[in-house]
C-alpha cells in the first residue's frame, strides 16, 4: 500500500512539474528565482546521500507556490532532479518528454558558450554573463556537470525502454562532456562518483551483451574514480568483484582469482551480501578449475550459513543443488532443490529446480514424482521474448569513443610540450636581456659607437650560438626521424612476416577443409542434422532467455535417437576412437559432442536439450576438461575427427 501511495505522489509531482512555467531565454533574475535555485541546490546536495529524503523534499517544493512560475533554467533543473530521484528511488522514468527538453536546454547552454567564444576555464563572471545567468548563484562548472548528468539520466530512460544502443551513446556523451571540459585533477568528489556510476553502467551493459573486453575497460576506469571518491563503503569491492567476473567469463582464471581476492581484501566487513557473492563466485571458479567438489560444496554451505535473508538463502540453494546434481549426488541435490521449489517465490528459480528434480526422479525410477514436476513445467508460460541489442553497434560506439579519447590526449600532450618550451625560452630571453642592460650600464662611459659595435658583436655571437643550437636540434631531430624510420621499416618487415604466416595458415586451413572426410559431410547432411541446423538458424536462440521459452523447439527422444543413429552410421571411427581415448564420456556427453560438431553454441543446445544455459556451459567445460581441449570445443572435436 505504501508503494502504491508513493507511486501516486510521483505522478502528482510530475504533473505539477509539467505545469511549471518556463521562459525561452535562460535567466536567473529576481529574488524568487534565486530562492528557487537555492532550494533545488539543497535537494541536489541531499540526493547524493539520502535520495529518499530528497524525493520527499522535491514533492514539497513541487506543491509550493515557488514551483508555479519557474524560469527556464530552474524548470529544466527541476525536471532533471525529478528523473534522477525517480531512478535512485527505483521508480521508472515517467517525465520522459520533459527530461529530453532539459537535455536539449543544457546542450544549448554549452553551444551558447562556444558561440560567444567563452572557454570553460574563463572567468566565472564572464561565463555567466554571456549565458544570461545570475552571476551570484551559478558557476560554469555547474552547467557542465548538469549537462553530463542530463545525458546520463537520458541514457537510463533509453535503457528502461530497451533502447540499449541509444543508452550507450548517451552514457558515452556524458563521459565525453566530463573529460573534455574538466581536467583530470578536477574530477574529484561528486564528479568522481558520477564518473564511477557512468563507467559502471557501461560495464554492466557490456556485461549483459557478453562483451568482456569493453566491460573490463569500463570497470577499470570505474575502479580508478571509485578509489578517488568511493560511492559507498562497498563501492571499491563491488567494482573489483565485477572485474573478477569478467576475467572469469573471458577464461582468464588467474586474473579472476586476483580480482576476487582484491575484492575480499578491500571489504570493510564480512556481514553483507557482497562478501557472500564474492565468496560464492570464487568457490564456483575453484569448482570449474577442477577443485575437489567437496571443498566447493563446503564453501557454498558456509556462504549459505551466513545468509540473513530467506530469499538469498534459497537462491544459493539453487547454485548448490545444481552443482550437486552435476556431480551426480542426487539425494543431496534433491533436498536443496525441493526446498527451493516449495519455498522460493521466484518463478525462474522454481522452474530450474523443477527441471533438475524431474531428471533426478527419472533417474531414480520414480515416475510419479517425475511426472509431477514435468507437469509443472508443461503448464508454465513465459513472457514475451526480449530482443537482444545490436552488439556490433555497441562495440563500434565504444571503440570510437576510445579513439577520440586517444586523439584528445595526444593534442593535450602537444599543448603541454609547447608550454614547456615557452617556460624554458622566456626565462632565457629575460636573462639575456638583463645581462645586456647591465653591460650597457657598466660601459656608459664608452662612446656610443663602441657600445653599438660591442653590442653588435655580442648579438652576432649569440646569434651564432643560437644557430648552432638550432642546427644541433635539427640534427637530433633528423636522427630521431631516422630512428623512427628504421623502427617503422622493421615493423613493416615484421608485418609482412606475420602476413606471410597468416597466408600459410589460411592455405593449410583451406587444404584441411578441402580434404575433410566424406563421413563428416554425410553426417552434417543427414536429415536430422539438417533439421537441427535449419531450426537454429530460423529461431536464433538467445542465451539470456530462459530455455523454457523454446520448449516447442526442443528435441524429442525420437529425434535424439535419430541424431545418435546418424552419428553411429557416419562417424563410426570417430565414436570408437573418442570412447576408447576418453572412457569417462557418458552417452549424454556424446549427445552434446554431436551437437557441437554441427557448429551449435551453448545457447542453441540449451534450447534444444531443454537445459539451463549455465548447465550446458558446465557440461561444455566438463567435456573440454576430459578431452583436454585447448581451443573451442567445436574446433577441438573437428580436429579429432580429422585425426581419426
Amino acid at each position: 500500500m505504501n508503494r502504491f501511495l508513493n507511486g501516486i505522489c510521483i505522478v502528482f509531482v510530475l504533473l505539477l512539474l509539467s505545469c511549471c512555467g518556463r521562459r525561452e531565454v535562460p535567466q536567473l533574475e529576481g529574488q524568487d528565482s534565486s530562492e528557487a535555485y537555492a532550494v533545488l541546490v539543497e535537494i541536489d546536495s541531499l540526493m547524493w546521500c539520502q535520495p529518499d529524503s530528497a524525493l520527499a523534499v522535491l514533492l514539497d517544493f513541487a506543491a509550493s507556490p515557488a514551483a508555479d512560475s519557474l524560469d527556464a533554467f530552474n524548470g529544466h533543473y527541476t525536471q532533471l532532479l525529478a528523473s534522477e530521484l525517480l531512478y535512485k528511488n527505483y521508480y521508472q522514468q515517467s517525465n520522459r518528454d520533459e527530461l529530453r527538453q532539459a537535455v536539449a536546454y543544457f546542450d544549448s547552454l554549452m553551444m551558447l558558450s562556444e558561440t560567444h567564444g567563452v572557454s570553460p576555464r574563463a572567468n566565472p563572471h564572464t561565463q555567466r554573463r554571456h549565458c544570461g545567468l545570475d552571476p551570484q548563484s551559478l558557476t560554469w562548472d555547474n552547467i557542465i556537470f548538469l549537462d553530463a548528468r542530463a545525458h546520463y539520466i537520458n541514457g537510463v530512460g533509453f535503457y528502461e525502454r530497451d533502447s540499449v544502443v541509444e543508452a550507450c551513446a548517451e552514457y558515452l556523451e556524458a563521459l565525453e562532456t566530463m573529460e573534455e571540459q574538466f581536467q583530470d585533477k578536477d574530477l574529484v568528489g561528486r564528479k568522481a562518483q558520477f564518473m564511477t556510476y557512468t563507467y559502471n553502467r557501461l560495464g554492466d551493459m557490456f556485461e549483459e551483451q557478453l562483451l568482456s573486453d569493453p566491460a573490463i575497460v569500463c570497470y577499470k576506469q570505474a575502479l580508478l574514480f571509485c578509489r578517488r571518491e568511493p560511492t559507498s563503503k562497498y563501492g571499491i569491492s563491488v567494482v573489483l568483484y565485477h572485474l573478477g567476473i569478467q576475467f572469469d567469463i573471458a577464461n582468464q582464471k588467474d586474473s579472476a582469482v586476483f580480482y576476487y581476492d582484491e575484492a575480499l581484501a578491500n571489504m570493510p566487513d564480512y556481514d553483507n551480501i557482497h562478501y557472500r557473492d564474492i565468496f560464492a563466485s570464487k568457490a564456483l571458479l575453484s569448482y570449474n578449475r577442477g577443485l575437489c567438489p567437496d571443498s566447493v560444496i563446503k564453501g557454498l554451505k558456509h556462504v549459505i550459513s551466513l545468509s540473513t535473508d530467506e530469499n538469498e538463502r534459497t537462491a544459493r540453494f539453487l547454485t548448490l543443488g545444481s552443482i550437486l546434481f552435476e556431480d551426480k549426488q542426487y539425494d543431496s541435490a534433491r533436498l536443496y532443490l525441493e526446498t527451493i521449489f516449495e519455498q522460493q517465490e521466484d518463478i525462474s528459480s522454481k522452474i530450474l529446480a523443477a527441471e533438475n528434480l524431474s531428471s533426478i526422479y527419472q533417474i531414480k525410477g520414480d515416475s510419479i514424482k517425475a511426472l509431477q514436476y514435468s507437469s509443472y513445467l508443461a503448464n508454465f508460460t513465459m513472457a514475451e521474448i526480449e530482443k537482444k541489442a545490436d552488439v556490433s553497434k555497441l562495440n563500434e560506439l565504444f571503440q570510437n569513443y576510445l579513439l577520440q579519447k586517444q586523439e584528445q590526449k595526444a593534442t593535450q600532450e602537444k599543448h603541454k610540450a609547447v608550454l614547456r618550451t615557452v617556460k624554458i625560452l622566456v626565462p632565457i630571453a629575460l636573462v639575456i636581456a638583463f645581462a645586456i642592460v647591465v653591460m650597457i650600464r657598466r660601459r656608459s662611459k664608452i662612446s656610443l659607437a663602441k657600445q653599438e659595435a660591442e653590442a653588435q658583436r655580442e648579438m652576432e655571437k649569440r646569434a651564432k650560438q643560437h644557430e648552432k643550437a638550432m642546427e644541433a636540434e635539427q640534427q637530433a631531430h633528423r636522427m630521431e626521424q631516422a630512428a623512427l624510420s628504421g623502427r617503422l621499416k622493421r615493423s613493416n618487415e615484421k608485418l609482412r612476416d606475420v602476413s606471410k604466416q597468416l597466408e600459410e595458415t589460411l592455405a593449410r586451413n583451406s587444404f584441411l577443409e578441402t580434404e575433410a572426410s566424406d563421413d563428416y559431410s554425410a553426417y552434417i547432411n543427414a536429415p536430422i542434422c539438417l533439421y537441427i541446423v535449419n531450426l537454429v538458424h530460423k529461431e536464433q536462440f538467445k542465451s539470456k532467455m530462459d530455455y523454457l521459452v523454446y520448449k516447442d523447439d526442443a528435441l524429442g527422444k525420437e529425434q535424439l535417437l535419430a541424431l545418435r543413429d546418424a552419428a553411429e552410421k557416419h562417424l563410426a571411427r570417430f565414436n570408437s576412437q573418442i570412447r576408447k581415448r576418453f572412457p569417462n564420456l557418458t552417452d549424454n556427453d556424446m549427445d552434446y559432442c554431436y551437437l557441437f560438431l554441427l557448429g551449435l553454441g551453448e545457447a542453441d543446445i540449451s534450447a534444444l536439450m531443454q537445459r539451463a544455459y549455465t548447465t550446458v556451459c558446465d557440461r561444455s567445460r566438463k567435456i573440454s576438461r576430459i578431452i583436454g581441449a585447448s581451443d573451442s570445443l567445436y574446433q577441438t572435436l573437428r580436429n579429432m575427427l580429422y585425426e581419426n
